[in-house]
């Protein structure tokens, strides 16, 4: 008989194409895995996937079941999830995910005013790129994430909490360190440090001055932004820093200097869900909530 794991199995391997990421995906050792999905294709009598030394791939059977896959694994957190609800309000467990350049920085602020409203739910955090919690949340690993816009969330529903602006991160010595009214042509002329392509805040800081013709320093790349703050520091470039990170400190401890750009464009900062949740009231709480912890941020400069 076909089980709830295997199907979890076949899942992750379709989002991640390969064995080891996917089995920690799953809190699972490789071969447990390996051993799951080849259980599931003798069950069904399909090959589902095609492994090879350098790569891994559905075949067309395994993609027709993976979507399938896909939406039981939906509907069974969907029961999972009105089960917990009907328990009483605000019990039980919520899987939030959260995009590395906000679940840090907002989420210390939100976390004791949850627990004080509301000190019987578990909130489990997983924190990880957009596209994967994007899946996660349609596929039913998480309840809800939080994730910046603009970005693809196909059928998913928004809240929007809050717009996240922008600084302009420089060594206190760099010529445009402190100008005021700081312009997209004038920022044009120079290199930006970035995160990893895979971060939303990479497209998002290019985009962040419509007609400033922003350009990325293609030798530099960094995974976090305290990374990127680092190496502002030591002078090695520039970078845009989201307002949300600076006022969850981000920047400080660090010999740098942050230029206000007013005329930048912020990203959206929202909450989204499945629009089938029986969870969707809870949501707005948390997400009222969220708006809370980010209005008690002291503004640093």
């Amino acid at each position: 008989m076909t089980t709830i794991r295997q199907l979890r199995f076949l899942v992750s391997v379709a989002n991640e194409l390969n064995f080891s990421h996917a089995a920690e995906k799953c809190h699972v050792t490789q071969p447990t895995l390996s051993a799951g999905l080849k259980e599931l294709e003798a069950q069904l009598g399909v090959m589902l996937v095609e492994r090879t030394r350098r790569s891994v791939r559905l075949t067309s059977a395994g993609e027709e079941i993976t979507a399938r896959a896909r939406r039981v694994l939906a509907d069974i957190a969907e029961i999972e999830a009105l089960a917990a609800h009907h328990s009483g309000e605000f019990t039980g467990s919520l899987r939030l995910g959260a995009i590395p350049t906000v679940g840090p920085y907002l989420m210390p602020h939100a976390l004791p005013l949850l627990r004080a409203r509301y000190p019987d739910l578990k909130l489990f955090l997983r924190e990880e790129l957009t596209d994967t919690l994007i899946s996660g949340v349609e596929e039913g690993r998480l309840d809800l994430a939080l994730v910046a816009l603009p970005h693809e969330v196909g059928a998913l529903a928004t809240e929007a909490l809050f717009e996240d602006s922008y600084a302009l991160a420089t060594a206190p010595e760099h010529p445009l360190a402190g100008r005021k009214g700081l312009t997209g042509p004038e920022l044009g002329e120079h290199s930006l440090m970035l995160l990893e392509r895979g971060h939303c805040l990479q497209r998002h800081a290019l985009s962040a001055l419509p007609g400033g013709d922003l350009h990325e320093d293609e030798s530099f790349s960094a995974t976090s932004l305290p990374t990127l703050v680092s190496m502002v520091e030591e002078g090695l470039g520039i970078t845009l820093l989201p307002r949300l990170a600076i006022d969850g400190g981000a920047a400080e401890g660090h010999s740098i200097t942050l230029t206000e750009i007013p005329a930048a464009c912020p990203r959206q900062v929202v909450l989204v869900w499945r629009k089938s949740s029986p969870h969707v009231q809870r949501f707005r709480v948390l997400a009222q909530i969220l708006r809370e912890a980010r209005q008690t941020m002291k503004h640093r400069t």
